[in-house]
């Protein structure tokens, strides 16, 4: 293999983090994919980062957390800046 071939398929830790990120929401392409498995391959760092990340994932998608509807915040900020001008 080429030296430049090796070097397109290495990253940074930084972009292996991104790419990590982008992988677990299903955005980060098949060539991105395996840049992160040879990265990981190597780098102690990038696996923990990838570690902490699925376990994070997980935890949330497990989770019975709600988020308020966009509608729902704005009549609270309302109710909250009438309060603070009492």
């Amino acid at each position: 293999m080429k030296t430049t071939n090796k070097k397109k398929l290495l990253v940074s830790c930084e972009e292996a983090k991104h790419i990590c990120d982008k992988n677990q929401y299903g955005e980060a392409s098949f060539l991105e994919i395996v840049k992160l498995n040879i990265r990981l391959v190597y780098c102690k760092i990038t696996r923990a980062y990838s570690k902490r990340n699925t376990k994070l994932t997980k935890t949330l998608n497990k989770s019975k957390s709600q988020s308020i509807s966009a509608s729902d915040k704005e009549a609270m900020k309302k109710e909250i800046q009438k309060e603070l001008t009492k």
